[in-house]
């Protein structure tokens, strides 16, 4: 029996299309290197098409333990910041969110994304020590 695809999992691979393509525009280098990606266990990442459309590039993906934010970028680094540029705020629309958010994104430092990325290793090497168990800051 054939799993069906999920209108996540296209959507994840048009996300990883447009991120092949902003690679191959900023660093060609990188694609004929190779890419590592580490994203998490949800369903669009771990679907039969994201899996197809990883090996068809022959990108590599870091293995992420499960219930580890402490290992995702966005969960460790990213969400804090955010909240508390967003508390207190409301919106009318979405599209107010959608602005006020891509302001936000727009002015943040170069190195606020550096930070974040380059605590990585760090984290991992925490997380291996740890044998797994959860990374405290």
């Amino acid at each position: 029996m054939s799993k069906r695809i999920t209108p996540f999992a296209s959507r994840y691979c048009s996300t990883l299309d447009r991120l092949k393509e902003a690679i191959r525009c900023k660093r060609p280098g990188l694609l004929r290197r190779g890419v590592v990606l580490q994203h998490d266990n949800a369903t669009p990442h771990s679907a039969n098409l994201t899996q197809q459309w990883l090996q068809r590039y022959g990108w590599e993906i870091l293995p992420h333990p499960a219930h580890s934010p402490d290992l995702a970028p966005s969960d460790f680094h990213l969400f804090g910041p955010l909240k508390r540029h967003l508390g207190g705020m409301a919106f009318e629309t979405e599209d107010d969110l959608i602005s006020e958010l891509r302001n936000w994104f727009d002015n943040l430092d170069v190195d606020f994304f550096r930070v974040g990325i380059n605590s990585l290793q760090s984290r991992w090497q925490k997380c291996i020590h740890l044998h797994g168990d959860y990374v405290e800051k």
